[in-house]
């Protein structure tokens, strides 16, 4: 096996806040299906169906917000890491190659 030596410069900011968007959206998700839960069970308490359309809003809701906070996130800390990358000369990487 043979090591090569690479230096990250930059980041593309539509690529990490991409990448971060799927985050997002698998936490909204998560995060979404608790506060559901948690809204249709109130409802459910209290007699009312409201209970179980507000849950299913949240959980849609928290879904998309995830994935645009996420985008928005990823996109920021581009940003900074590639003002920061430009000052300090990269990030140097070895990686290894297997054959």
């Amino acid at each position: 096996m043979t090591t090569d030596t690479y230096i990250v410069k930059q980041f593309d900011i539509v690529s990490v806040g991409k990448f971060f968007a799927v985050f997002g959206l698998v936490w909204g998700f998560i995060m979404g299906f608790f506060v559901a839960a948690g809204i249709s069970s109130m409802g459910t308490m209290t007699g009312h169906m409201l209970g179980f359309a507000g849950g299913l809003f949240a959980l849609g809701f928290l879904t998309v917000m995830g994935g645009i906070l996420g985008f928005i996130a990823g996109a920021f800390v581009a940003i900074i890491y590639n003002l920061v990358l430009g000052a300090t000369g990269g990030i140097e990487m070895t990686l290894e190659i297997r054959q």
